[in-house]
């Protein structure tokens, strides 16, 4: 996974909540990271980062929140957004990470 390979650890994976799913929720060292993964097999119509609009961006914090509310007692830990865009076929496949995103 191309997030490990940069050093941050899994920490839940298709992460469901009322609110919407969290494509992945990593740590890179104390932080808390929100990850939305979009893939595009082509950019003719844009890019694949562009399509994380300011609606999924609201369902995304409401589902973090939902998150760090079932997390145990105590300080919530620093929190980011961030985008990992794929574009290309998958021997071609172009990885953009968007760190801090929103």
């Amino acid at each position: 996974m191309f997030l490990r390979r940069q050093g941050l650890g899994l920490v839940e994976r298709n992460y469901r909540t009322p609110r919407g799913e969290i494509d992945l929720i990593m740590r890179d060292g104390d932080t808390l990271v929100f990850v939305e993964v979009r893939y595009r097999r082509s950019e003719q119509f844009g890019l694949a980062g562009e399509t994380v609009d300011r609606g999924k961006q609201h369902r995304l914090r409401l589902s973090a929140e939902y998150f760090l509310q079932h997390l145990p007692d105590g300080p919530s830990p620093p929190c980011r957004f961030d985008v990992i865009a794929i574009a290309g076929d998958e021997r071609n496949a172009r990885i953009t990470w968007y760190r801090d995103a929103f």
